[in-house]
C-alpha cells in the first residue's frame, strides 16, 4: 500500500517555528516532485511549497517565501517543511503530496496525498 504520512504539526505561538515531515512508504518517491499544501477552515486547499526530484528546484507561494523552507531526503523517502516566523494566518491542515509531474503537483493534481497534519498558530 502506497502511503504518505505527515507528522510534526501542533500548536505554536506567533513567531514560532515548526518542522513538518512527510514519510513515503510502499514505493520510492525519489523520481517524483513532492510538495506541501494547506487548507484553512472555510477555504480552498492552496499550494505552499514544492521541490523537484533532484532537490535542485524549489517553489513557494508568495505568502511563505523567506519563512518556509522545503527539503527532501531521497534515501529516507521523506520531504520536510521547515516553518519559521509563523503567523496566525498559517493555521491550517497541511498535506504532503507527490507526482511525477511538477506542473500537476503544483496545480493540486498530485497522484499521492497524505492525510494531513494540523498546524495552529495562536497565542
Amino acid at each position: 500500500q502506497v502511503q504518505l504520512v505527515e507528522s510534526g504539526g501542533g500548536l505554536v505561538q506567533p513567531g514560532g517555528s515548526l518542522r513538518l515531515s512527510c514519510a513515503g512508504s510502499g514505493r520510492t518517491f525519489m523520481a517524483d516532485a513532492m510538495g506541501w499544501f494547506r487548507q484553512a477552515p472555510g477555504k480552498e486547499r492552496e499550494f505552499v511549497a514544492a521541490i523537484s526530484w533532484t532537490g535542485s528546484n524549489t517553489y513557494y507561494t508568495d505568502s511563505v517565501k523567506g519563512r518556509f523552507t522545503i527539503s527532501r531526503d531521497n534515501a529516507k523517502n521523506t520531504v520536510d517543511l521547515h516553518m519559521n516566523s509563523l503567523k496566525p494566518e498559517d493555521t491550517a491542515v497541511y498535506y504532503c503530496a507527490a507526482d511525477f509531474s511538477m506542473a500537476e503537483l503544483r496545480a493540486g493534481e498530485g497522484d499521492y496525498w497524505g492525510q494531513g497534519t494540523q498546524v495552529t498558530v495562536s497565542a
